[in-house]
């Protein structure tokens, strides 16, 4: 069957594959890991804005889990829900995909067993536009050659954390394949653009988006508390792929994990005042974590 092609190649991150890998290294490059991290890494949540904007928090979840495991063999890949109104989690289950670095192909036999699992449904056309995996694909290429790939778009309602939980069976059913879960979410959209101003606008708006409302969703995060992380994010607004974040976190408990190691925290605002010398009264929040 013919591959999926990239459809925000050009827009979130550079078309070409030398301009990719510059922006892939830029953005390993851009902040440190913490001197400790767990012994094993089974999951990570990470960000899915352009790479401008969120590239470096990506990267330290991919730095991590490549720093403890040279070697990964598939990646699960939870993405968030943009455009995509089923209720069900939808699978790409055949197949491959196409970034600028070429083709990663899917492990159809990890995505055979996780559809007998009954949490999701196979639909690959679900995931003809969505972006938020697709950003992190190039990263999985470059620094894990020969890993597959499992794409999952996520809803965010309580199937996630049964998927989650299931596909953690599943990994630990198989300790010679290494295994590795990622959730794909954004913080807190906030301001007029995004029609979210609980607060108003200003300053002390968006200070309040990152340290309170962004902060609840990551210290549910850090706990593993799934089901409390969804019905936070529903009531909160404060994240956007809150689906794919449960999944991921429910694998991670699965899986024996008690607790999760925060390696960023940022927002889009803090982003253009540094780089470009400008804000706004709009901004989206950005976390880094690993199990």
């Amino acid at each position: 069957m013919q591959a999926r092609k990239p459809v925000v190649a050009g827009q979130f991150y550079p078309q070409e594959r030398s301009s990719c890998i510059d922006h892939i290294e830029q953005c390993l490059q851009a902040k440190e890991l913490p001197q400790s991290l767990p012994e094993t890494i089974v999951a990570g949540i990470v960000p899915h804005a352009g790479w401008t904007f969120s590239g470096d928090l990506a990267a330290l979840v991919f730095s991590a889990i490549k720093k403890r495991h040279k070697k990964v063999d598939a990646f699960v890949i939870f993405g968030a829900a943009h455009g995509y109104f089923g209720q069900s989690p939808a699978v790409y289950d055949k197949g491959g995909w196409l970034t600028p670095l070429g083709e990663i192909a899917v492990d159809e036999e990890l995505a055979g067993a996780v559809l007998k699992t009954g949490t999701v449904v196979s639909d690959i056309r679900a995931h003809s536009s969505e972006h938020s995996i697709e950003v992190q694909v190039p990263f999985m290429q470059y620094l894990f050659a020969g890993a597959k790939i499992v794409p999952i778009i996520v809803p965010p309602g309580e199937q996630a954390v049964e998927l989650g939980a299931s596909i953690g069976q599943i990994i630990g059913r198989q300790p010679d394949k290494r295994i590795v879960c990622i959730g794909s979410t954004d913080l807190t959209h906030y301001g007029p653009r995004y029609g979210f101003v609980p607060m108003g606008t200003g300053s002390e708006a968006l200070a309040w988006a990152g340290t309170v409302n962004d902060q609840r969703f990551i210290d549910l995060a850090l706990k593993l508390r799934a089901r409390e992380l969804l019905a936070g994010a529903a009531e909160n607004c404060n994240a956007c792929g809150p689906g794919a974040a449960a999944a991921a976190i429910a694998a991670a408990k699965k899986l024996g994990k008690t607790n999760g190691l925060l390696l960023a925290h940022t927002n889009s605002n803090d982003v253009m005042l540094r780089e470009m010398g400008t804000a706004g009264l709009d901004s989206v929040g950005y976390a880094a974590i690993v199990f």
